[in-house]
């Protein structure tokens, strides 16, 4: 009876081993003291405009908008209510209008992550789609924004 081994072990430890004196033959490059540092990023100018969003100027203060959208129950609405200081939203609140209880639901799930969303980001940044399980429910809160943007302008 004849045995036959396979190579294949050896192989592959033989690969492994040359792997790693390769890496082990690299050495760290030393910087040159004699080469200058490279320049640090330039820091961003400082808005002189004041109360700027990230596109646009918008008066600070707490703004008020209803946005409609279609769902399967038909035309749902939510108000909107935000805060913003130098274009930036501080605080938002979503009050749902439904009188379908599956809208109702889709609605409260939405106001209840939408804070996580957009506190802290820029007016002009905020274009939401799907929140807290809700797609439908998004649309008219980007109505509303639009709204809101158009009256913190003027």
């Amino acid at each position: 009876m004849t045995t036959t081994k396979s190579k294949l072990p050896i192989t592959i430890l033989a690969g492994l081993s040359l792997v790693g004196g390769l890496a082990g033959c690299s050495a760290p490059v030393a910087e040159d003291p004699a080469q200058p540092a490279p320049p640090a990023p330039a820091e961003p100018a400082p808005d002189a405009g004041g109360d700027a969003g990230a596109s646009g100027s918008f008066a600070d203060g707490t703004y008020s908008a209803a946005g409609e959208y279609q769902a399967p129950s038909g035309t749902e609405t939510v108000d909107v209510t935000l805060t913003l200081a130098a274009g930036v939203v501080t605080e938002v609140t979503v009050v749902g209008e439904s009188e379908d209880a599956q809208a109702r639901g889709y609605q409260s799930r939405f106001s209840s992550g939408i804070g996580a969303i957009v506190v802290g980001k820029g007016i002009d940044e905020i274009q939401v789609d799907k929140v807290g399980g809700s797609s439908l429910t998004g649309a008219g809160f980007n109505t509303a924004i639009e709204a809101i943007k158009a009256e913190a302008t003027s």
